[in-house]
């Protein structure tokens, strides 16, 4: 064995090991610090306002309408309705200044001097932040008490009425009753925000939001550690690039061996992958409609060009479709692809092995239509009891489908990893030590299956503290994404380059297993960037931020394989897979610009207090879902359909006009529309609150950007198209002849 390699393997073991353990203790850390729920909130007249029981019940109502999906809690959820914890902290704040005004003074807010108005808000300010919590029962003051009944009868009644102008769907499932209770849960996310922790002084989310009037701001640890972590960035950069062209590449390699010679028969479980092809093609066309419906509420609330469809098509509804289906179609194509290129990696197809194929297409189907149905259903309120928790909508962005579709589909993912294992066994006899490229490609699927088990805490109901909640969420959404993914993306983007001929298998597994070193040296610990503002303690600030910043080190990684790898393609003659490769190139330039640059900045803690829920992580996530995740997997799409059209007349201007439609339609959008109302977004957020950032009196003034997400529309939906008639025809094609 290649000696450098060997000592890659033994620091990557080294790295998993301390990584893990920082994580746990990350874990332990974080529900000892959570926030309590108090038994009763209670006036100091003795009146009780709520009581735990209505801010769990509140908890469920508040998933159960799909909330999270309108607007968000913590800043984590959608941008396009208010952020509710916000909201209700400065709406208190507000009404406490005004009965203070009027008791102290006996006048009105407007009519104090600055003297009386600043000792006014210092008072609401000392009562807000130093909370009487004793023996689990919270005591607020009387006035408190009587800003809190205005400001939650208020939120409970617009809760259950659509609003059109500010673009809101009255939900079904929510009752009089339940919103009251979501209200009191609402209510209680806004205490944590301004609360200080016992003995210190700062409140449980580390003061965000950020709002003078409550007096959030920023943290010495917010400061302190967002500069130690571009030192860090900066310092790891530099030590990256000279590691990997001292170490890792080799200038007088020879190329490597082309692994497939021309065009083999398909076996046929390979031709069985044509179909899960073309679901991609469909589900990303069902993904591009919904999300461009969601991004015209922005521009026109009310309705969609003058049709009143917003109780038909709400935007929550619209929003869980448009994530759950990228999700679904990008694990579709690594499906797929997965099976296609399994037999070649082997050189032998299992019994029976197109029979596991097909039942396992039936089950991704089945699961599909079941979570489209129940995303709906559910926000509908047309599921009985707690059934929607099962079979509907549990309302966690990301994470939307039923608990049962959520077990189909573990399962259906677990059934994928048996097909692979069972095409890949004659590959992982034949290769020494389990390190191999093989062996790595089986790995990366079993954590992709096995990550998406902690979405599940608990199995058969929800968690009482959205905290823990959403702390187990990002468990999936980034450990998953930023993870295992990155880790399938690593090593199919590897195994492809050898098969080619571009690389060495000796390179190869030198620069894999150095780049995954650092993605899960970031991948896993910088998880906690999502931990920052949500009632973690304040221990991610500095662990969630460092690491997070090693996160771009082997994207850039990827970008200079990825000019490389253009350099020799320019070379080859006759090069029959310039399709695969030029998308999986634009996946790793994409993935370092999308994830990378744009991740990293807004990662930073002090500017992630300002910018956290804002058209700029839109941007972030665009770009580095589709741009790194979603040009993969149609990378490795053409690159199966090259060898489905064989020795028969190949055209790749389609799929490459697609290639550059995408492009130029992600170039537009963060130009035209994410850049433009998200930096000013900062802006309103820095210099008045976040409040008012978030607020539909902002939006309204973003109107003529919001309308020109239009341009990036069309040219994507154009290339998807483009994409989707191209696949089908060649899908087509290699089952008629």
């Amino acid at each position: 064995m290649d000696p450098i390699t060997r000592w890659l393997k033994r620091i990557f073991v080294v790295v998993l090991v301390f990584c893990i353990a920082i994580f746990i203790w990350g874990t332990v850390q974080t529900y000892q610090g959570s926030p309590p729920i108090p038994s009763r909130v209670v006036s100091a007249g003795g009146r009780v306002l709520f009581t735990s029981s209505d801010i769990i019940a509140g908890k469920a109502g508040f998933q159960e309408a799909d909330l999270m999906d309108y607007g968000s809690v913590y800043g984590n959820g959608s941008y396009f309705g208010e952020d509710y914890t916000a909201l209700l902290l400065h709406q208190v704040a507000v009404r406490m200044n005004s009965l203070y005004a009027e008791s102290i003074y006996h006048m009105t807010l407007g009519q104090l001097n600055i003297g009386q108005r600043d000792e006014v808000q210092a008072r609401v300010q000392q009562e807000l932040q130093h909370p009487n919590l004793q023996n689990n029962v919270l005591t607020v003051s009387n006035t408190e008490a009587q800003a809190m009944k205005t400001v939650l009868k208020s939120m409970a009644a617009g809760l259950i009425v659509t609003n059109r102008q500010t673009g809101y769907s009255n939900p079904t499932s929510l009752t009089p009753q339940s919103a009251t209770s979501v209200a009191d849960f609402l209510m209680y996310t806004a205490w944590t925000s301004v609360a200080h922790r016992p003995g210190q002084s700062y409140s449980y989310t580390n003061n965000w939001p950020y709002d003078p009037l409550v007096g959030n701001q920023a943290t010495p640890q917010t400061f302190i550690w967002t500069w130690v972590s571009i030192g860090f960035l900066l310092a790891g950069i530099g030590a990256t690039i000279y590691f990997y062209f001292a170490h890792i590449t080799d200038p007088v390699e020879e190329p490597g061996k082309v692994a497939i010679e021309r065009f083999p028969t398909l076996t046929p479980s390979q031709k069985k992958t044509g179909k899960y092809f073309i679901s991609v093609a469909l589900l990303f066309l069902i993904q591009i409609g919904a999300g461009a419906m969601m991004a015209h509420y922005y521009a026109e609330r009310s309705g969609f060009f003058g049709l009143n469809i917003l109780s038909l098509l709400p935007f929550n509804v619209l929003k869980a479709v448009h994530i759950q289906t990228a999700i679904f179609w990008i694990a579709v194509s690594w499906i797929g692809a997965g099976i296609f290129l399994a037999p070649f990696i082997s050189g032998k197809e299992p019994k029976h092995q197109a029979l596991l194929v097909d039942i396992l297409f039936v089950a991704i189907w089945v699961v599909g239509i079941s979570t489209l149905i129940g995303l709906y259903a559910g926000i509908k309120g047309w599921l009985p009891g707690n059934s929607w928790f099962w079979f509907g909508n549990q309302g966690l962005t990301y994470l939307q489908l039923g608990r049962f579709d959520q077990l189909a589909l573990f399962i259906g993912l677990v059934l994928w990893v048996i097909i692979l294992g069972r095409a890949l066994w004659p590959a992982l006899k034949r290769q020494q030590g389990l390190g191999s490229l093989e062996h790595l490609l089986l790995y990366s699927g079993v954590s992709i299956a096995g990550m998406y088990v902690f979405g599940m805490f608990p199995v058969t109901w929800i968690m009482n503290s959205f905290t823990l909640t959403d702390f187990w969420r990002w468990w999936v959404v980034h450990l998953w994404v930023e993870g295992t993914f990155e880790f399938f993306a690593v090593i199919a983007g590897a195994y492809l380059l050898v098969v080619l001929g571009f690389i060495s298998r000796k390179t190869a597994e030198r620069s894999t297993w150095f780049e995954l070193i650092l993605v899960f040296m970031g991948g896993i610990v910088g998880t906690g960037h999502h931990m920052y503002w949500v009632g973690e303690p304040w221990i991610w600030l500095s662990i969630g931020s460092m690491f997070s910043f090693i996160e771009v080190m082997p994207l850039l990684l990827m970008v200079v394989e990825a000019v490389e790898n253009r350099r020799k393609m320019k070379g080859r003659q006759n090069f029959p897979h310039r399709v695969a490769l030029t998308y999986i190139m634009g996946a790793g330039a994409w993935n370092f610009f999308g994830a990378g640059v744009m991740g990293g900045l807004i990662n930073a803690p002090l500017i992630n207090y300002y910018e956290h829920g804002t058209f700029l992580t839109l941007a972030h996530a665009h770009t580095a879902m589709f741009g790194a995740f979603g040009l993969l997997g149609i990378g490795l799409i053409y690159f199966a359909l090259r060898y489905f059209t064989g020795d028969r007349p190949w055209n790749e201007k389609a799929a490459l006009w697609a290639f550059w439609l995408y492009n130029v339609g992600l170039l537009l959008w963060c130009l035209l529309n994410f850049w433009p109302i998200g930096f000013e977004q900062l802006l309103a957020v820095f210099t008045h609150n976040y409040v008012y950032a978030r607020s539909v009196t902002f939006y309204n003034q973003t109107t003529f950007w919001q309308w020109m997400r239009m341009p990036g529309d069309i040219v994507f939906t154009a290339g998807a198209v483009v994409m989707a008639i191209d696949i089908f025809i060649k899908v087509r094609k290699a089952k008629t002849l």
